[in-house]
């Protein structure tokens, strides 16, 4: 499970379940747990305002520098 946090306030936004190895590139929604993103107009807000990506359709695309991630990687 990773934690996915705003890279400006540092507040959680969502725990995700990555497979494999590689950098965080987007997100698929049925693997996201605990959502805390606002969501407008298909963008993905934190809190603060900051935006961190864009949904389309199964997944989101993140923005990589609005966001930091910390955890493990489980290997596919």
């Amino acid at each position: 499970m990773l934690t996915i946090k705003c890279a400006k306030c540092k507040q959680k936004l969502f725990k995700y379940h990555k497979i494999g190895i590689g950098r965080v590139l987007h997100c698929w929604k049925n693997k996201i747990k605990n959502d805390n993103t606002i969501r407008k107009d298909g963008a993905v807000f934190c809190t603060c305002g900051n935006r961190i990506g864009i949904e389309m359709g199964n997944y989101i695309k993140m923005d990589q520098s609005a966001f930091i991630y910390s955890g493990t990687k489980q290997k596919g």
